[in-house]
């Protein structure tokens, strides 16, 4: 149901000739979490800006800017969001399908306050095994938990996924267990993209090059054929992942909207931030990022930049798509030729203006409050 939903919106915006649009809503509600991972670079901020939230009235307020057909509520750690279940439920009413994503320490304590439906999934993070994955989120036992929560999720008739996020050090034998290991728990399905590198993550000596990320997805393909893993990707995103396609970053296909705004120019970089969903769409630079483009973006290959490339290639090259679809990633042979590096322009490093921007306006705010008060109370 949801392909078809999907498939039906991408025909419609190139029938209508629309060059941009969005498919995914990244939704970030709030940048708090209870974990500290050190390939996070959403954590670094002021404890001010840490506390802000987004209402559900602005949550509900970017669906309709955006208007995508799927919803990813990210974060930081959705499940700290008081309001989360109010969200959740009201863009179900809307027909959205909802990806919540979670470390699952909370799940289990929550899933009270959700229902199942096709429109809702969990989006669970685990990155790779037990020893894998709590080494990446820097704690213990937290591999432990989540699966118990995925178990009791499933049990209860949620649809549940896994986002597996791959760092450099993975073993493609490893991986291709742990992927079977995953689908053993009744898992709907796995996402899977090497990690971004955020100039803010306190790690900056484990996110994989692209010729690192390539042999490492055809490797770990080539292990699991004829295993009937089930990715909520697209077959040609997958075939990127392991070298086979050349392909240029559409940032645009899943636009981010936070507590600062609409993120310029993705999930991942923030190098500005717009007021509107029109304005991100209409005033963004967009030929000045992607690989080949801008120093940042050299090495990544992640699903916020590169899965809606795959999807709109789906429907130009529909042939390629169903042999992609029916054989799996292609694992011998040549490469796709890489993008040039060398006309990129040189990395800019603004985080601390967007910090500073936003402590000023939470300030600001607060003497607001604060002057309106009396006034109130006299009333």
């Amino acid at each position: 149901m949801q392909a078809v939903r999907v498939g039906s919106y991408v025909i419609k915006q190139h029938v209508t000739g629309r060059k941009r649009y969005p498919l995914v809503l990244m939704l970030e509600p709030l940048f708090r979490c209870n974990l500290a991972c050190a390939g996070c670079g959403k954590i670094d901020y002021p404890a001010p800006i840490l506390n802000q939230r987004l209402s559900v009235q602005e949550c509900l307020d970017a669906d309709t800017e955006c208007g995508a057909p799927i919803i990813a509520v990210a974060g930081g750690e959705p499940l700290l969001h008081k309001d989360m279940p109010e969200i959740i439920t009201k863009l179900i009413a809307r027909k959205k399908y909802i990806y919540l994503c979670t470390n699952a320490l909370l799940l289990e304590k929550k899933l009270d306050d959700y229902k199942p439906s096709p429109y809702f999934s969990w989006d669970v993070h685990l990155d790779g095994d037990q020893a894998m994955h709590d080494a990446s989120v820097c704690q213990d036992g937290v591999f432990d938990r989540a699966v118990s929560a995925i178990r009791k999720a499933k049990a209860r008739g949620f649809r549940v996924s896994i986002n597996c996020t791959v760092f450099d050090g993975a073993q493609p034998e490893r991986l291709a267990k742990f992927f079977d290991e995953v689908m053993a728990l009744g898992v709907d399905g796995i996402m899977t993209a090497p990690g971004y590198a955020y100039e803010r993550a306190p790690d900056q000596e484990h996110f994989l090059n692209r010729q690192k990320t390539k042999q490492l997805f055809r490797d770990t393909f080539r292990l699991g054929k004829g295993k009937k893993w089930k990715f909520t990707q697209s077959p040609l995103f997958l075939n990127f992942l392991a070298g086979n396609e050349t392909y240029h970053c559409t940032p645009w296909g899943k636009p981010l909207r936070n507590v600062f705004g609409w993120q310029k120019p993705c999930y991942l970089l923030g190098e500005g931030y717009a007021k509107t969903f029109k304005e991100l769409m209409e005033d963004t630079a967009w030929d000045q990022y992607g690989t080949g483009n801008y120093e940042k973006c050299a090495d990544c290959m992640v699903h916020s930049g590169y899965e809606s490339s795959a999807v709109v290639d789906a429907f130009k090259r529909p042939l390629h798509f169903v042999k992609v679809a029916l054989n799996g990633p292609q694992t011998e042979g040549p490469m796709a030729p890489e993008i040039s590096l060398e006309n990129q322009r040189p990395a800019e490093y603004n985080y601390a203006e967007h910090v500073d921007q936003r402590m000023a306006e939470i300030a600001a705010n607060k003497k607001t409050t604060v002057r309106r008060v009396p006034a109130e109370a006299a009333e």
